[in-house]
């Protein structure tokens, strides 16, 4: 599934074929159809497993047992979205990219892909809700819209930057999201 996931990040899922995703996992095809019946199943559970567990290592478990959310979310803008490798602008969110690519396509792949969308926004949320609690967050913040706004933020950044291949603009969008971010705080 690693391979897979790789080519298709790299290609797409519509243009990689089954041959160049065998030949990366140095497996035979009897050897995928043990476990996946066709690509299509393949390309689900990469998005099940890796993508889930993508969002869930880069931006939901940072706020385990924290209090102050803001400074983790500020951090975690900072440090991610500012310090992308070159191949990761290049090749851009890895969910973003699939998002754009099968959601229209497949209703598989879209409702996979939205309900990610939606354990980030609740995850995020929660964290947020977590700070209010705290005091570290305002207490009149709507916590699932404030969540939304951000995931989408950072999505587009993500977006934009592979779309122009400039941390320059990257750096300005991490600029707004942190002012964004700002006005969260009591």
């Amino acid at each position: 599934m690693e391979a897979a996931f790789e080519a298709v990040h790299r290609h797409g899922f519509q243009s990689v074929g089954l041959t160049d995703i065998l030949a990366a996992a140095g497996v035979t095809k009897g050897a995928m159809y043990h476990h996946f019946p066709n690509k299509m199943a393949l390309g689900y559970a990469i998005v099940d497993e890796l993508l889930s567990a993508y969002v869930d290592q880069w931006w939901l478990a940072p706020f385990d047992g924290t209090d102050d959310p803001v400074a983790v979310l500020r951090e975690m803008i900072e440090t991610r979205l500012l310090n992308l490798s070159g191949e990761m602008v290049g090749l851009g969110c890895p969910l973003n990219n699939l998002a754009q690519e099968m959601s229209s396509v497949d209703e598989g792949f879209r409702q996979r892909i939205e309900g990610i969308y939606r354990y980030w926004r609740k995850g995020l949320a929660k964290a947020l809700r977590n700070g209010q609690q705290y005091g570290t967050v305002r207490g009149d913040l709507d916590a699932d819209r404030a969540a939304t706004v951000l995931v989408a933020a950072i999505e587009g950044t993500m977006g934009l930057g592979k779309a122009t291949q400039d941390r320059e603009l990257i750096a300005d969008c991490v600029k707004g999201l942190l002012i964004q971010v700002g006005q969260i705080r009591p």
